[in-house]
């Protein structure tokens, strides 16, 4: 019953469609048959996809422990020497917690020597409930963490909740629509950031040739910026996005959670 009610409020699914690749659209003709084939085909692949993506939703365990205790509409964490709770929504998959965000939390922490965030300018996109941008603020980060406008508001109030009083500086908050008004809203060099981070932004949408084409916006040749992405491997559709991630950038796979099938890119541009 959960899970259907999930499927009837997502308000996400306006922007997790499925896209066909030229392979894929060559194996049904194009007869009034054949496109019905087609149409009842992409039909069935976006409702296995939100399956995938609801069930996982439902289905998360606390397999972080001990940083990790899960209650339906709220999740508690430990991370950067403080408590963290964050507000979540079931309405759509931007305001809830993913399995790589938490692991690249991890990773910073555990690897501050190498990635130091003290007084450095961050960066994140898609960022959802705000865990990770959190996090950096509690490294001493100077954050500003963007997603789409209707993510706004739970995002600006989980960061307040959590870093007020905690954090060196007071994070950002900013609208950000991948690939859409980049050079106006952001414009280079004038935006230009030490570290760029995304967590779990890769699955079944509409929208990976605008989240390319964002990377590469905030992470240019001769910018000194760093990407780090991190992402749990769902669907082909990632890989084909990896595969055009690491042509575009110079890439280092830094950690990986085998068994969760979470992975954490380091990367810069080429030049």
């Amino acid at each position: 019953m959960e899970y259907l009610l999930l499927m009837e409020r997502s308000t996400v699914c306006k922007h997790v469609r499925q896209k066909h690749s030229g392979k894929e659209s060559k194996n049904i003709d194009d007869t009034p048959n054949g496109k019905q084939q087609m149409e009842q085909r992409t039909k069935d692949e976006v409702l296995t996809d939100h399956r995938v993506m609801a069930g996982e939703a439902l289905g998360r365990s606390n397999i972080w422990e001990p940083s990790v205790y899960y209650a339906l509409g709220k999740e508690s964490f430990f991370f950067a020497g403080h408590n963290i709770s964050i507000r979540e929504s079931m309405d759509t998959y931007g305001a809830l917690i993913w399995p790589g965000a938490i692991a690249l939390c991890q990773f910073l922490e555990n690897n501050q020597q190498q990635v130091n965030l003290m007084d450095k300018a961050v960066l994140e996109i898609g960022a959802g409930t705000g865990l990770l941008s959190i996090v950096a603020s509690l490294l001493g980060a100077r954050v500003t963490a963007t997603d789409l406008p209707d993510i706004l508001s739970n995002l600006t109030f989980n960061l307040l909740q959590n870093t007020k009083g905690r954090a060196h500086y007071t994070p950002q908050v900013a609208a950000l629509t991948w690939g859409q008004d980049l050079e106006r809203d952001f414009p280079y060099p004038s935006y230009q950031y030490d570290y760029v981070f995304a967590a779990d932004v890769v699955y079944h949408h509409n929208c990976l040739e605008g989240l390319l084409e964002t990377m590469r916006h905030f992470c240019r040749p001769g910018s000194r910026t760093t990407l780090l992405w991190a992402n749990k491997v769902r669907f082909q559709s990632d890989l084909r996005f990896t595969e055009c991630f690491q042509s575009s950038f110079n890439s280092t796979l830094v950690f990986e959670l085998p068994q969760q099938e979470v992975r954490i890119y380091k990367a810069t541009a080429k030049d």
